[in-house]
């Protein structure tokens, strides 16, 4: 069993950058891939990017490839997603997750356990 708390969320401005963290708590954290996902009002949950078990492996969505990453500290049992160049598309609740010996899944269901979330709001 894995909790999960996500922190970093704010109001920035366009072009600015924003650090997010996930602190799991819990037994063998090294053993779940983790993931990042997104909630914006009105809309659907979509994936941003996750990292596999091993680290090597990552995976991005298209809207942010080349502006935000993921990173993750197994020693600390941490997950970061660094965000560059935020717009004001990127405002929405972000999630953190964890999947058992997951490899970097963009699909939600492969997802067994989820943060509360942290917002994020980009102004214009």
């Amino acid at each position: 069993q894995v909790q999960l708390v996500e922190s970093g969320g704010g109001l920035v401005q366009t072009g600015d950058s924003l650090r997010l963290s996930c602190a799991a708590s819990g037994r063998a954290f090294g053993n779940y891939g983790m993931g990042w996902f997104r909630q914006a009002p009105g809309k659907e949950r979509e994936f941003v990017a996750a990292i596999a078990v091993n680290s090597r492996n990552t995976n991005y969505a298209n809207s942010v490839k080349d502006r935000f990453i993921i990173s993750r500290d197994n020693t600390k049992n941490m997950v970061y997603l660094q965000m560059n160049s935020l717009k004001p598309e990127d405002t929405a609740v972000y999630y953190c997750a964890a999947d058992y010996w997951g490899s970097g899944s963009a699909s939600a269901s492969s997802y067994e356990h989820w943060g509360q979330g942290t917002q994020v709001t980009v102004s214009s």
